[in-house]
């Protein structure tokens, strides 16, 4: 069974938050732990996301806001190989996350080089942590598909998400829809069987 890993963002996701729900629902899903959920440093918590993912072998990840971002850091990483697909909700930027957060987080530039995994972000037109123009830009810029949720703030408790159904919905369509392709690409032409067959 492929593992599901989620990661949460700045402070983590308290109790109520879609990502808690799911983690509990889904038997193949489990939080990525960090060290240190309030001063997050890219450099530890990719570790502990390599460490995991070397773990499980093969995950799809489940990413909420600074979670989007360690996702997005694993594009130059050979961990990234273990990665079947990556559900990115509501990516932060990084300059407005320092100005809400003042000196909070440590996690270098915004990532910017395309993902080598399927990817599917969903984002919101009035996230205080992410402008929706430039969020297009950076899906773009990760050769993801975007989902625009329309407005539905950081899409977190605060804005209403608690288990999040819909968000469910979208993530599991997106599985699916990795799945068949994948599927695709491996089954031979009808062409290639039909002549395999032939004596």
């Amino acid at each position: 069974m492929v593992a599901t890993l989620i990661l949460p963002g700045l402070n983590g996701s308290a109790e109520g938050h879609w990502q808690r729900h799911w983690a509990r629902d889904k038997t193949s899903a489990a939080i990525v732990r960090q060290a240190s959920w309030s001063r997050p440093v890219l450099e530890h918590w990719l570790a502990a996301l390599e460490r995991e993912l070397e773990r499980v072998e093969e995950a799809w990840l489940v990413t909420h806001s600074l979670g989007c971002l360690l996702a997005a850091n694993l594009a130059d990483h050979p961990a990234a190989r273990h990665v079947k697909g990556a559900f990115l909700v509501a990516p932060c930027d990084l300059d407005r996350t320092e100005r809400l957060h003042p000196g909070a987080i440590d996690f270098g530039t915004m990532p910017t080089k395309a993902l080598p995994f399927p990817s599917f972000v969903v984002g919101s037109r009035d996230d205080p942590y992410m402008d929706f123009v430039e969020l297009r830009h950076h899906a773009a810029r990760w050769d993801s598909e975007l989902h625009d949720l329309g407005h539905a703030g950081h899409i977190n408790i605060a804005s209403g998400f608690g288990r999040w159904e819909q968000g469910f919905q979208l993530f599991s369509a997106f599985t699916k829809g990795v799945e068949d392709r994948q599927f695709r690409r491996a089954r031979p032409p009808l062409h290639d069987v039909l002549c395999g067959a032939m004596p």
